[in-house]
């Protein structure tokens, strides 16, 4: 099967389902991969900035290209068109007797999308039981976090108010999965809503709720990125007084790899919180690297 895939979160389902060979197209988002090496880059990602905001599509995709690999299989995020490839959905294209490939949308907005969208690309790539092993590993994997948190609040462990900034300029709190990560790995999010998308707030609101924990994660951004972004806010007045900043607990995260992308990757940043939340109770659960205190 010949796979291209228009996002880093189903790149990352496929090569966790074993089917790294079946890519022949991918973002450069992907290219870092060791699995995907080689791979053509089919869509790049546009450089972001308050010019062209948080909503527009964060990749370029060579559409004529996406055609030119003749895939069977087609991965892509909510925004992507097909028409403008000439690619009719699966659909019409059945019923007007045209071959082309299939494309399947992944646009989860929680943790249990995230495990249907793995579930999906499984069936639609004859990998089921793999599919079937990778959610359920996930699924133990996040039950064995959800376990701790609750004996260590059981123990008086209280949840960190938390606020988590999806986008610094202009500022929006985080939506979709995120607000969901961050309750499952025990905390408390103050602004964000689960399964609706990043809402718009203010440095005055972020004082005004005073969290104990700030968490810096523009979506698209690794860890690099997320601390270039931060280099470039002007810290507002009164920044000095806000408890999270008083205590040490602004952190930058790499939100490409476990926040902004809905794939397997969310369940390590459920860990990766859990660790910051609660450094006593979670002792080396976090992947390595995923994030650094900032002023």
């Amino acid at each position: 099967m010949r796979i291209v895939s228009l996002l880093p979160a189903a790149t990352e389902i496929v090569v966790a389902l074993g089917l790294a060979d079946d890519l022949v197209g991918v973002t450069d988002a992907c290219a870092a991969m060791p699995e995907t090496s080689g791979v053509r880059v089919i869509a790049r990602r546009v450089a972001r900035g308050s010019a062209t905001g948080p909503g527009a599509p964060p990749f370029d995709v060579d559409d004529a290209g996406v055609v030119d690999l003749c895939p069977d299989l087609v991965l892509a995020p909510g925004w992507w068109r097909p028409e403008r490839a000439g690619i009719d959905r699966p659909a019409e294209a059945t019923d007007r007797g045209m071959d082309g490939p299939t494309v399947v949308i992944l646009a989860p907005s929680s943790i249990e999308g995230v495990l249907h969208a793995i579930s999906t690309v499984g069936a639609m790539t004859s990998s089921e039981e793999a599919a079937l092993d990778l959610v359920e590993d996930l699924r133990e994997r996040l039950a064995d976090v959800e376990e701790s948190v609750e004996r260590r609040r059981t123990a008086g462990h209280a949840p960190p108010r938390v606020v988590a900034l999806d986008w610094l300029d202009p500022l929006l709190a985080a939506g979709r999965w995120v607000p969901e990560q961050i309750r499952r790995a025990g905390g408390w999010d103050l602004l964000g809503r689960e399964g609706e998308d990043a809402a718009p707030t203010s440095w005055e609101a972020v004082q005004d709720l005073d969290p104990e924990m700030l968490l810096l994660m523009p979506r698209e951004a690794d860890l690099a990125g997320t601390l270039a972004a931060w280099e470039g806010v002007s810290r507002p007045a009164g920044w000095g007084e806000i408890h999270a900043v008083r205590r040490g607990q602004v952190f930058a995260l790499d939100a490409a790899a476990y926040f902004g992308n809905p794939g397997p990757g969310v369940i390590d940043g459920i860990e990766l919180l859990a660790e910051l939340f609660d450094p006593v109770g979670f002792v080396d659960v976090a992947p390595p690297g995923g994030w650094v205190p900032v002023d």
